[in-house]
């Protein structure tokens, strides 16, 4: 009788540590490799193609690899996915040597080596109306704010430039995944974005509700497409959604993060 108790005890504790074993999400947030110039702060492009890059993206994806992700997600638009496989099938060798885009470089190089049949789109565009909001501080006559944004907007640009100027690709990532970057990429939002306009315009809170919108739906689709037999992930977007998701998967007990520090140690 004591025996069929324990193995009971036994089994009880077995499915209860299944059911509350988190899910790992290696989340690496990145600037763009091939910087299309679309964001509205300008910053240089950081040559991924040179020999010292490349040898760093064969090294990070090797120890990606280690981890072992069983999907990897993408800043990939979620309706183009046909789209996204029919370019994950291409000739590799040739899109590693002419394509500078992250996916490329770090997601597909990563899949690969991990015998990969597929990267994952989880993109969700929403409006970002960012003159609409400059005009409507000038209209409120906000001239703190629009100081303010024009001196952040600098602070940023020079901070970045200099650090594509000085750094390593390696050192490069590690810092887009420090929890000071993430914070430096929400502050804008909240103290100034969200403030604008007088009190019947909320242009400034539309645009910010935008930006939540899109990464919410992002995150959902995290959270849809993996399975139940994933027991890591890695999702790998640029440094603004990061932070978001960040602050998303730290209040959601799915998932366990991961830095992007430990796994290349």
């Amino acid at each position: 009788m004591q025996k069929i108790i324990l193995l009971l005890a036994l089994i009880t504790f077995n499915l209860s540590s299944a059911q509350t074993k988190k899910k790992q999400i290696l989340l690496i947030g990145t600037f763009h490799f091939a910087n299309p110039g679309n964001d509205v702060a300008k910053i240089k492009t950081f040559n991924v193609m040179s020999e010292k890059s490349q040898k760093e993206l064969e090294t990070m994806s090797d120890k990606i690899k280690k981890f072992g992700p069983d999907k990897i997600f993408v800043e990939w638009r979620f309706t183009k996915q046909a789209e996204l496989d029919k370019f994950y099938n291409k000739n590799t060798d040739s899109l590693f040597k002419k394509d500078a885009n992250e996916i490329t470089q770090l997601a597909l190089r990563a899949a690969k080596k991990l015998n990969h049949k597929k990267l994952y789109a989880i993109d969700y565009r929403t409006p970002f109306p960012y003159d609409s909001l400059m005009m409507s501080m000038e209209k409120a006559d906000q001239k703190d704010l629009m100081e303010k944004t024009k001196k952040m907007m600098e602070e940023y640009q020079k901070e970045q430039n200099e650090k594509i100027s000085k750094s390593t690709l390696t050192e490069l990532m590690l810092y887009f995944n420090k929890k000071e970057t993430d914070k430096d990429n929400l502050q804008w939002y909240l103290e100034v974005a969200n403030r604008t306009g007088k009190p019947d315009d909320f242009t400034g809170a539309s645009l910010v509700s935008n930006w939540y919108k899109r990464n919410l739906y992002m995150y959902s689709l995290i959270q849809k497409l993996t399975e139940s037999k994933d027991d890591k992930i890695m999702v790998l977007v640029g440094g603004g959604h990061a932070a978001m998701f960040r602050q998303l998967i730290e209040n959601d007990p799915t998932f366990e993060l991961i830095e992007l520090s430990t796994v290349l140690k």
